[in-house]
């Protein structure tokens, strides 16, 4: 079971209007809910190559309750901690006359101490069998920047190997308390700095590579140019969110670093704009992923 921690979902209300005038009524035509969050991204991807998961972390209100329920159509079991204010919206308006999107996304919930120690002993609860823990994405309004660093402890004293995707302080903090694998999300930190600050390896991925930076060295992966057909590995947040899932397996079953490029390159490289991936693409592409040990 791979437990995938998202502490600022929110619900994705997506509107589609033949026409949006500033000022006036605007009639839809069609209305969809989807649960998102880097780390709700992360788990649908390994549910559709068959990893079991449960998605856990803040939730309230009637928003949080929609989550809960569109996750669970999807086939992701979730064991969400109850928060008292509702969870955030992100309003997506498409006119399809001037074929535009306007996006409102409302700020994160405040999280009270005692909901932060309620998180602490579900997430405690939810190691017991695990056998590898996600961190992903933001922090909500009241969480400390030591939280992800807090639930990596509790990960490594359950045996449970963590996958770090934070930005900001939050990284940093939680990377001091060796999490298997650091992604940086949002920042431009070195591999390297955050090996030395205490992880056990790190992730850096450009539009042509991915590589991965451990005490020991580093091995660096990529597609030949015949496959890639104007693929890029990095840019939107589908690609990172797929560079995250793609690495999970790898730590959670103890592959080798090459076996482990190799499934993240071609899974990128697979990921269609709506955040799905293309299994036949994936498939394809898999033998034909490159990998190197550069010297130092």
């Amino acid at each position: 079971m791979i437990v995938i921690v998202t502490l600022n979902p929110a619900l994705q209300v997506s509107y589609a209007a033949q026409q949006v005038r500033v000022g006036m009524a605007n009639p839809v035509s069609q209305v969809s809910y989807r649960a998102g969050g880097g780390g709700l991204a992360v788990a649908r991807v390994l549910h559709t190559f068959g990893h079991e998961v449960v998605a856990t972390g803040l939730a309230g209100g009637a928003a949080g309750e929609l989550i809960r329920a569109e996750l669970s159509r999807s086939g992701i079991a979730t064991q969400f901690t109850q928060i008292a204010l509702e969870s955030r919206r992100d309003l997506q308006v498409a006119d399809s006359s001037a074929a535009t999107v306007t996006s409102f996304t409302e700020p994160a919930p405040y999280i009270t101490t005692e909901e932060l120690g309620r998180l602490a002993a579900d997430f405690r609860g939810l190691m017991d069998g695990a056998t590898a823990v996600v961190l992903c994405g933001s922090l909500p309004a009241g969480l400390p920047p030591e939280t992800y660093g807090s639930l990596a402890s509790y990960a490594a004293e359950a045996g449970v190997p963590a996958v770090l995707d934070a930005g900001g302080s939050a990284l940093w903090h939680a990377a001091a308390r060796r999490p298997a694998l650091a992604v940086p999300r949002g920042t431009a930190a070195e591999p390297a700095a955050l090996v030395a600050r205490g992880a056990r390896a790190a992730v850096a991925a450009s539009d042509d590579d991915i590589r991965v930076v451990t005490a020991s060295g580093q091995w660096r992966a990529w597609l030949p140019a015949r496959d890639t057909g104007g693929r890029r590995l990095s840019g939107p947040e589908q690609l990172h969110d797929a560079l995250v899932a793609g690495f999970v397996p790898g730590i959670a079953l103890g592959w080798s670093w090459p076996d482990a490029l190799r499934h993240a390159v071609a899974l990128v490289a697979a990921v269609r704009p709506a955040g799905d991936v293309d299994l036949g693409c994936y498939e394809a592409l898999l033998s034909d992923v490159q990998v190197e040990r550069p010297a130092r």
